[in-house]
């Protein structure tokens, strides 16, 4: 089994699968809303790592989300990583951005984002004292579950073992859920795997998880997907080669979220 981590790669997800969850955890963590509730415009963020992708975020008052154009009005700020690797050394402590900001901008990073991001690390990485609360360890695994489905494309289209079993993979559409819940879909076109929105129209696969707990446990490394779906915490349905080799996905994501 492929083990190494291809720093890239590493860098796509954290900047894709792990900031590109700050619109999730806006929904669902009241501390995230709060942060949000002073902000006096809304503010266009755009994460530019220099030889890499970029993502361009909205802050505002009622929420966080993917800009797809520039807001009126809005604040702009940039932060710029000099290689991937730069941000992959952020996201693990070890360094800081470059921020390219005027002075409404510098004050949504210090004052909103900064702690915004802290409050991701935290939900990601817990202590023991937050999982000894029940409404933080749901969320907990709530974010869990949205990083890693937003990782699961990243490594399918760009790491080398992921795009292995993309390469198994016929064309349709996949849920992965948690019991009837949660529910996130993958669109597997020519290979690649794309994220969508939830619609009526049956997946040609469902990946279930039986709980928020086997959801968290697989996704933080301490339990196997294929044990899982071996002893039935995992259901599957429909198409087998499309959940199967999703399984093998999502277990070398642990190896991505687990650095």
């Amino acid at each position: 089994m492929l083990t190494e981590i291809d720093d890239r790669v590493l860098a796509a997800v954290n900047l894709h699968a792990v900031l590109g969850a700050l619109p999730r955890l806006a929904d669902v963590a009241p501390e995230a809303s709060r942060l949000l509730a002073d902000l006096p415009r809304p503010v266009l963020l755009s994460v530019r790592v220099v030889g890499g992708d970029t993502l361009r975020l909205v802050f505002a008052r009622d929420g966080v989300r993917l800009a797809d154009g520039d807001p009126a009005g809005a604040t702009a700020a940039t932060l710029v990583f000099r290689s991937p690797a730069h941000l992959n050394a952020v996201l693990d402590g070890r360094g800081s951005p470059l921020p390219l900001a005027g002075p409404a901008g510098l004050r949504f990073l210090v004052r909103v984002f900064t702690p915004l991001s802290d409050l991701l690390g935290r939900y990601l990485r817990p202590s023991d004292a937050d999982l000894a609360d029940p409404a933080f360890t749901e969320t907990h695994r709530t974010m869990l579950l949205e990083v890693a489905v937003g990782a699961i494309t990243v490594v399918a289209n760009r790491d080398r073992s992921g795009r292995f079993s993309a390469a198994q993979m016929t064309d349709g559409d996949l849920d992965i859920a948690v019991g009837d819940a949660l529910r996130h879909r993958l669109r597997v076109r020519d290979h690649r795997l794309s994220r969508i929105p939830v619609t009526d129209t049956a997946p040609r696969a469902v990946f279930r998880f039986a709980d928020l707990q086997t959801a968290g446990d697989v996704l933080a490394g301490r339990e196997s997907a294929l044990a899982c779906v071996g002893d039935g915490r995992i259901a599957i349905r429909g198409y087998i080669p499309l959940v199967d080799n999703t399984s093998r996905i999502l277990d070398r994501v642990g190896h991505y979220l687990g650095k």
